[in-house]
């Protein structure tokens, strides 16, 4: 399969090529030249697939030669070993056709594991077998730094460094990252907001002078290979539900637009996915998108739900792509408009964005009724990303007799500030595995809001400073 960027101008890839780059050297993001399109009756046959069986069939596909057969089975079953529970991503119903998508039984109990645990070992197979050792560059907003360090911790042939938000995450959150001490991961504080350490590291990928010679890879979803990992859920929880039988729904909470980007990938490959909520918080950039074709910057809100408080989504740019039918010129063009100015596409484009997606924005005080409303009727705890997907299905369903499947996208024990907001007396508890979790060593950096900063400091780290054999 060949992957293509989303301005036209980048060369053309191989996975493995994809996989090492992450941002195009034309400032895009990758995708598939095409998609793979599996009839009703394929999809029909893999229903008594187990996880790892399912996510062979998906991924290998996007993979083609890159890794042999065997190999690639290999690396998805022990991918999905770490996860606690038998199913990897299992249903729980908490309404008449209402669902919730237990996306947080990795390690570090949060979707982003699912993804991050099969692209660590990945990158240390192809790197292993190219004997050459790549240095990651990764923003979060809460989640994706610590199921990077985890999925990457113990890679042979790689150096982590993750920007996460100074103060703006949960002392959970900051916890898994910073207790993580081993000396190929650093951990900085970044005086500033998501979207200052996301232009960091996009900047970083623009000049890569300062890694004396080194490869920087990426680990947000702008790396095409979590996207691919994401839409096996997909198919695994409609599948559960009576697809492709009957047509499901799904709200995904998201700040990013990756992983409701793989759940429009899994509709283009057969899924029957009737329809797709886009669930946003206080920052609703792409809630006020898809109301008032208007993808517009505004200033960003520190919420309870802090892996969403980010105001530009990058895997958006991924889905213009696709509405402007694979144009990248006009989508580099788009791009370079939204940089001083707010963007809107033709009506035509927009009706078609509209027949795919809804979208609904929940602020703080909703996400805790939410918490507690939910709880007060099944005891079942969300925690406050979920609570918004929640939320947001209830006020968006299109069709009531369908399943309504909500991604639920964190264990509640990484926002207790929430929980104890929405009326619990007592923090939910963290697994076994991180029952330690407040008495461990932290270790991190705080730097200034300033992309030389951050250069200056990594180039100064004795794994970039040495020159590569």
């Amino acid at each position: 399969m060949k992957y293509i960027s989303t301005r036209g101008k980048a060369p053309v890839l191989e996975f493995e090529d994809v996989l090492l780059t992450g941002l195009a050297s034309d400032g895009g993001l990758y995708v598939p030249e095409s998609l793979p399109f599996y009839s009703k009756e394929e999809i029909a046959s893999w229903a008594g697939l187990s996880y790892t069986e399912l996510a062979y069939k998906i991924i290998q596909p996007f993979v083609g030669k890159a890794i042999p057969e065997n190999d690639l089975k290999k690396i998805i079953d022990e991918t999905y070993s770490v996860f606690r529970h038998p199913a990897v991503t299992p249903l729980v119903q908490i309404g008449h056709n209402e669902w919730v998508l237990e996306l947080f039984h990795g390690p570090t109990l949060a979707f982003k594991d699912v993804a991050l645990q099969l692209l660590g070992r990945l990158l240390d197979y192809v790197l292993e077998r190219s004997k050459e050792r790549v240095v990651i560059l990764g923003a979060t907003s809460g989640d994706t730094g610590s199921a990077a360090i985890e999925g990457c911790r113990h890679c042979k042939n790689i150096d982590i460094f993750i920007m996460h938000p100074y103060n703006r995450v949960s002392e959970v959150q900051r916890r898994q990252m910073t207790t993580a001490i081993s000396d190929n991961i650093f951990n900085l504080a970044i005086q500033g907001n998501f979207d200052d350490c996301q232009q960091i590291v996009k900047d970083c990928f623009s000049d890569q002078a300062f890694l004396n010679g080194k490869r920087l890879v990426a680990v947000n979803s702008i790396n095409w290979a979590r996207i691919m990992a994401q839409t096996v859920y997909y198919f695994y929880s409609a599948l559960h539900l009576g697809a492709p039988h009957r047509s499901i729904q799904f709200s995904v909470p998201t700040g990013n637009f990756g992983d409701i980007f793989a759940g429009y990938l899994a509709k283009k490959m057969g899924l029957p996915v009737e329809q797709l909520v886009i669930a946003t918080n206080k920052n609703d950039i792409l809630h006020r998108f898809m109301s008032n074709n208007r993808y517009e910057k505004t200033q960003l809100a520190h919420t309870l739900s802090p892996s969403m408080d980010i105001m530009i989504s990058s895997n958006f740019e991924r889905m213009l792509f696709e509405l402007y039918n694979n144009d990248g010129l006009a989508i580099a063009d788009l791009m370079d408009q939204f940089k001083s100015k707010p963007i809107s596409i033709d009506s035509k484009r927009f009706e078609q964005a509209r027949k795919i997606f809804d979208s609904y924005a929940v602020d703080d005080q909703q996400t805790c009724d939410t918490i507690r409303s939910v709880y007060d009727a099944t005891e079942y705890l969300l925690d406050p990303h979920t609570a918004i997907g929640v939320k947001a299905a209830r006020k968006t369903i299109r069709n009531k007799q369908l399943p309504m499947i909500t991604l639920g996208t964190a264990h509640p024990a990484k926002f207790p500030e929430a929980v104890r907001k929405a009326g619990q007396t007592k923090d939910p508890a963290l697994p076994g595995h991180m029952q330690d979790l407040f008495s461990r060593e932290e270790r991190y950096s705080v730097l200034p809001n300033n992309l030389e900063a951050v250069k200056t400091f990594m180039a100064s780290q004795e794994c970039i400073s040495k020159t590569p054999r």
